[in-house]
């Protein structure tokens, strides 16, 4: 049985994104994924911003990733601005998103931007972070990436139909993300108990993107004890 997303992770996991944000540049850049895992912890960030306790006004948001050739309701954009933007404080102006036609326009704002202060990131079952899907190298920048068949199957339980399922999205490169000066990693549940193994014990290699977080100097990791079940 999938574990359901618990109150207690989704607050650990916001006050972890509470504290990074604390700790950064008054105008912090952000990378923020878009899976389901963040759902509740963008809630959790939305009520501490309706409390006074945290304000986005001045941050620069960079989504992590977009799929191709989808509709607006099924877009990482709508994700993003439904479950958390228009909660707060960040102006439009300062919120970006990758684009297909232009990918390495994402790693040219972040340089100009000084850098990702701190990327929020999710874990798929198979071990990709953004859209890297096994097989991408560490070196890999922005870029469109060919969904697998098992990160679609992921997508399917998401409500994608097999009508409207993306065989692309783009998405922040391994290096843009492991470039960020923090890094949070959040997993949920026993389908990624054995994904969550690799990230942190198996060697750094493209066939498990995620086990490249393991070179970063400032990487946290946040499980519930499902995905926590195989350490």
């Amino acid at each position: 049985m999938k574990t359901r997303i618990s109150e207690a992770f989704a607050e650990t996991a916001a006050g972890a994104v509470c504290a990074a944000l604390a700790e950064s540049r008054e105008a912090p850049v952000l990378a923020l994924a878009c899976g389901k895992t963040m759902l509740p912890v963008w809630a959790r960030l939305a009520e501490e911003y309706k409390a006074g306790r945290l304000s986005f006004r001045d941050a620069r948001i960079v989504c992590v990733t977009e799929f191709c050739g989808v509709s607006p309701e099924k877009s990482c954009r709508r994700a993003l601005e439904t479950g958390l933007l228009q909660a707060i404080d960040c102006r439009p102006e300062n919120v970006f998103f990758p684009d297909a036609e232009h990918p390495e326009a994402s790693d040219e704002r972040i340089n100009t931007l000084g850098g990702l202060d701190l990327a929020v990131l999710g874990l798929g079952e198979n071990g990709h972070i953004g859209y890297n899907e096994p097989g991408t190298l560490f070196e890999a920048r922005t870029h469109v990436q060919k969904l697998t068949d098992r990160t679609k199957r992921q997508l399917f339980k998401r409500g994608f139909s097999e009508a409207d399922m993306p065989e692309h999205a783009v998405t922040l490169g391994i290096k843009t993300l492991t470039e960020a000066r923090k890094i949070l990693l959040l997993a949920s549940g026993e389908e990624k108990a054995a994904a969550v193994y690799q990230t942190l014990y198996a060697k750094t290699m493209s066939y498990i993107p995620a086990s490249f977080l393991q070179i970063p100097p400032e990487v946290t990791v946040i499980l519930d004890p499902a995905a926590a079940a195989q350490l």
